[in-house]
């Protein structure tokens, strides 16, 4: 294992961020605390409580979601875009860097990335509502395994993706309504019986009630089929992943 060049590119990747820090960090900490404000005002009002739990504290672990979704796919995909825009991928291929090597650099410096600003976004909706987490090792646990899918999920698109337009595609047209209608900001229990069926097809339901049990030990969805599906969505990124690097998928071409 060449953990010089791991560094390396993890170090890059990272350093990257702070050359982006109000487009990595404050922009969607920001974006975060309105929709306190906007949901907290507008519906916390007419919702007293959901399970027992306040609606400002309920819609915490869905909005901690929606944004480490979003940039867990936006920084892999633009951190592995961009070699290839520019051609310096094919140097990158030609070192003695293997494949696993790449990927764990990478996908390890989105997943940093998405971890930390989880976990400022979670100390700042402190500040609007009391958050509790029953399980802060299962918390930890959802946190690490969701950045890093969707990280490998965030990989695959930037090596799909032939211009900026497609790599905008999946994540706004796809990823961010499957977030919005995957329970961040209600229960799947208050749906009428066929939008229930409707809603438990869509993948996002498990990631975000696992990662609310963590919080309140309240779920949709029992937590260990939430656990299961994170890593089964964990495992098809890694398959894909090593398909992509064993045929050269838009990547020798």
């Amino acid at each position: 294992m060449n953990f010089h060049a791991i560094r390396a590119i993890y170090t890059f990747e990272m350093a990257r961020t702070g050359r982006t820090l109000l487009q990595s960090i404050v922009t969607p900490v920001i974006s975060t605390s309105l929709y306190f404000v906007v949901f907290g005002a507008a519906i916390g009002s007419r919702i007293t409580d959901i399970d027992g739990v306040s609606y400002g504290a309920f819609i915490v672990p869905g909005l901690i979601m929606l944004s480490l979704l979003t940039q867990s796919i936006s920084n892999a995909s633009f951190g592995i875009f961009f070699p290839k825009f520019t051609g310096t991928i094919y140097e990158l291929l030609s070192a003695p860097v293997s494949y696993v090597e790449i990927v764990i650099s990478y996908v390890g410096a989105a997943a940093t990335k998405s971890i930390i600003l989880g976990l400022i976004i979670l100390a700042t909706s402190g500040l609007f509502v009391p958050v509790e987490i029953a399980h802060p090792l299962w918390m930890i646990t959802f946190l690490v395994l969701t950045s890093v899918t969707f990280s490998l999920f965030g990989f695959l698109l930037g090596i799909w993706a032939e211009g900026f337009e497609k790599l905008q595609l999946v994540p706004f047209l796809i990823v961010t309504p499957l977030i919005f209608l995957g329970g961040s900001f209600y229960s799947v229990n208050m749906l009428p019986p066929f939008w229930q069926t409707v809603t438990y097809f869509n993948p996002i339901v498990y990631l975000i009630s696992g990662f609310r049990w963590s919080f309140y030990g309240i779920a949709d969805v029992n937590v260990g089929v939430s656990l299961a599906m994170t890593l089964l969505f964990l495992t098809l990124c890694l398959t894909a992943v090593w398909w992509i690097f064993k045929t050269g998928y838009r990547l020798k071409t």
